[in-house]
């Protein structure tokens, strides 16, 4: 297994507070979609090597024919050709990620993060992730699980909905409701 630690990326489907099912009656799990420039040659390459060695690692655990199937596959997917309509993804490269246990959530100065409203769809922020390899029921490939979120910064909301700090302004007793 190899742990990365992304550069600044994109957060999206964020499930950080509360965990999720990716389908109706499947098991909860944290989970986010880091959204990475496709420019963050540093990062991919991290992703790319932590893929190689868990590849690697698979050969070992389950033989031979581990990453040569057609179905085998690879987490790290071009938003260009996966999600060519979401702006949120273009010139972008995307993680999905996820664990059964809470990730933990720091800020940029690495105090943590308690309110759950912090760390949202559209905010920027780093990811610990770690690689390994997967053989389940005829599926082979590589997944990253979900460790730990770094927020680094405020972004534009990509759930639709707009955050009340952006909304209001303070309110002063002597001010006149329209």
């Amino acid at each position: 297994m190899t742990k990365v630690i992304t550069g600044k990326c994109l957060l999206s489907y964020v499930f950080v507070n509360k965990p999720k099912a990716a389908v109706a009656g499947g098991e909860e799990k944290y989970s986010l979609s880091a959204i990475i420039p496709k420019n963050d040659k540093a990062t991919l390459g991290k992703i790319e090597a932590a893929i190689e060695k868990a590849t690697k690692e698979g050969v070992s655990r389950f033989g031979s024919k581990f990453g040569k199937a057609p179905s085998f596959r690879i987490p790290l997917r071009d938003g260009d050709v996966d999600k060519p309509d979401d702006e949120a993804y273009k010139d972008s490269y995307f993680l999905n990620v996820n664990s059964k246990t809470k990730p933990g959530l720091v800020d940029k100065d690495v105090n943590p993060i308690l309110d759950p409203t912090e760390v949202y769809s559209g905010c920027y922020g780093r990811v610990s992730i770690t690689g390994f390899p997967y053989s389940v029921n005829g599926s082979t490939g590589i997944s990253f699980s979900l460790n730990n979120v770094q927020k680094l910064e405020d972004g534009e909301s990509l759930g639709g909905k707009p955050r009340a700090e952006d909304d209001f302004s303070a309110f002063a007793d002597d001010d006149i409701l329209g």
